[in-house]
């Protein structure tokens, strides 16, 4: 198993390591293209090429003309089966980190819980990987309060780190009698103001923590950014005897705000990986520069 991890890995970063010079060879093609279809010259710096270039371009199709980056590679998978999530805290959690995580285990579809001990990351990270988990999503603490979430997708990443706030547990929104049971459906997804490219690359690694709903479902997980601060909330609906007016929108919890700081190519153990993007502090001062979405 080791070695085949070692093998696996070896050639996902190959095939990242290619993504340069593809990425070089479909600029001049699309040039080509437009020139043809513009009835324009050949760029001068490609002529030596285009005999080549042209006849590649005659043998491509609408799913090998453009390039697949490691972005592909990391969720190839995704669709042909659905997440299985393993939660864990930090070392020694207190209870209101015990009771927020019990609530995310019932959150997330297909998660299951497992108790730190004297585990490191590696240890989990490795584990998780036997037992063909695709995502290992930590919850740390800070004084008690729930201050950190680590999502890592498996086997290659990435690995996404959000400071979290303003955690609000199911039972400090209602009652426990006017919450009720919370419901375990896979639910439907909103996302909100995900616009720009780190928005849906931040998007892309959300929404594949949760499998495909059922179009009957009636729950639905949003998650609304406002000023690069993501806002969770979990709802119910029910359709009254009125039609689309008489719906009910019901919350069921728990709620929390989360704030990006850092993407990394690769897995939570691998401190090597490369950075793909991080908050940096000067970036606090730009407010009117919006990292997820205007």
């Amino acid at each position: 198993m080791l070695r085949r991890n070692v093998r696996l890995r070896k050639e996902y970063l190959y095939r990242k390591n290619l993504e340069g010079n593809e990425r070089e060879i479909y600029d001049k093609k699309r040039k080509i293209r437009e020139a043809l279809q513009e009835g324009k010259p050949i760029p001068t710096e490609l002529r030596n090429e285009e005999a080549k270039l042209r006849q590649e371009i005659d043998l491509e199709d609408q799913n090998t003309a453009v390039p697949r980056s490691h972005i592909d590679d990391e969720y190839a998978n995704a669709t042909e089966k659905e997440p299985k999530i393993l939660l864990t805290t930090s070392r020694d959690p207190s209870a209101p980190l015990t009771r927020f995580v019990k609530e995310l285990n019932i959150v997330f579809p297909n998660a299951s819980k497992l108790n730190r001990g004297s585990q490191v990351i590696s240890e989990i990270i490795e584990t998780a990987r036997s037992h063909d988990f695709t995502d290992v999503i930590f919850v740390s603490e800070n004084r008690g309060k729930p201050d950190g979430l680590i999502i890592s997708h498996l086997p290659f990443g990435p690995t996404a780190y959000f400071q979290l706030l303003n955690v609000v547990t199911r039972h400090e929104i209602q009652t426990k009698k006017e919450m009720g049971k919370m419901s375990e459906q896979y639910p439907h997804l909103i996302f909100e103001h995900f616009t720009t490219q780190m928005g849906k690359r931040v998007m892309n690694i959300l929404k594949h923590i949760f499998p495909v709903p059922k179009l009957d479902a009636k729950r639905i997980v949003t998650f609304s950014n406002e000023s690069d601060y993501i806002s969770f909330r979990n709802h119910v609906y029910d359709k009254g005897e009125g039609g689309p007016k008489s719906i009910e929108l019901k919350e069921i919890g728990p709620r929390f705000e989360l704030r990006l700081y850092q993407v990394k190519l690769g897995t939570l153990e691998q401190d090597e990986a490369e950075v793909e993007w991080v908050l940096r502090p000067y970036m606090n001062t730009a407010k009117k520069r919006k990292f997820l979405g205007e």
